[in-house]
């Protein structure tokens, strides 16, 4: 059975620095066998927002480059989970993902633009990738990213 960190350098990702909270929370909680992490934004490898991931779904920004936002998104919860737990091996399953749009009022394919974070998961985790989800479309979020996805793991 393939790990986790070697699934994603077959990938060719490379787990960034988990990002810094930007306000008063804590970038995840672990109580008992569960693993919170907060809302990840679209981030680079650069931890910046590139211009495609920033605007509104429908808008300014495509589908297309807004599902590759939700997948930086997924990416950023691996580096988060990473962080807490020292190693994504101890992941069990990815229990649910809750993605954010900030989308146009009118943009309704929000759950073909939440499969990048989704698609991710089961990519890098298996069939433990395999997760209930939340979707909604946003009037904005923090610093006009496009993106933004929670997670819930069970964790060893």
């Amino acid at each position: 059975m393939m790990s986790v960190e070697a699934r994603l350098k077959a990938l060719g990702i490379t787990l960034p620095q988990a990002a810094a909270p930007v306000a008063n929370y804590v970038p995840f909680v672990r109580t008992g066998s569960l693993l919170i992490i907060s809302g990840q934004l679209c981030f680079g490898a650069d931890g910046k927002l590139a211009p495609e991931h920033k605007g509104k779904v429908g808008g300014e920004v495509s589908p297309e480059d807004a599902a590759k936002a939700a997948r930086l998104c997924a990416i950023n919860l691996l580096a988060q989970a990473k962080a807490a737990l020292g190693s994504l091996e101890s992941i069990r399953r990815c229990v649910r993902l809750g993605g954010f749009f900030n989308c146009v009022p009118t943009f309704a394919a929000l759950p073909g633009v939440m499969n990048g974070a989704s698609d991710l998961m089961v990519e890098a985790l298996g069939d433990a990738g395999r997760h209930a989800r939340t979707t909604i479309g946003v009037a904005e979020l923090p610093m006009d990213a496009v993106a933004e996805v929670e997670a819930m793991f069970e964790v060893a």
